[in-house]
């Protein structure tokens, strides 16, 4: 089974706080509707970090910064094996603009389970839930 990997941003109010976090629904494909981080595929020769700076510019036309890695999930889907990095991030400049993506949504801790998450990222919700103010 081939691996995708990819980086992926969970936008936060604030690094000290984490009282919302952005999410976004897919606009495309086998899975358009479901919610997500914004983010993407590495390309060759680049690091997670890397990859996200440039997807985010891409998706969501702003400039971020990094914090801390939440954790790497691996989840297998039918068709390939997901490996995605996730991070902490915050917006440094912009106003999110949805290239990709039908809609977006920042959601407080008790919001979480509102919307439908692609499967990958079920327990990624967990792990921000435990982080959350």
């Amino acid at each position: 089974m081939r691996t995708v990997r990819v980086a992926a941003a969970v936008f936060c109010d604030s690094f000290a706080e984490k009282k919302k976090i952005f999410a976004t629904a897919r606009g495309y494909g086998e899975f358009q509707g479901q919610w997500e981080f914004p983010g993407g595929k590495l390309e060759a020769g680049e690091t997670s970090k890397q990859a996200l700076i440039r997807e985010i510019r891409e998706e969501l036309a702003v400039e971020i910064v990094i914090g801390e890695p939440i954790g790497t999930i691996e989840y297998d889907y039918p068709a390939f094996h997901l490996s995605m990095d996730c991070f902490w991030c915050e917006i440094l400049s912009g106003i999110p603009c949805l290239k990709e993506a039908q809609a977006a949504r920042w959601l407080t801790r008790e919001e979480l389970y509102e919307v439908p998450w692609l499967p990958a990222d079920i327990s990624l919700i967990r792990e921000i839930e435990k982080q959350m103010s």
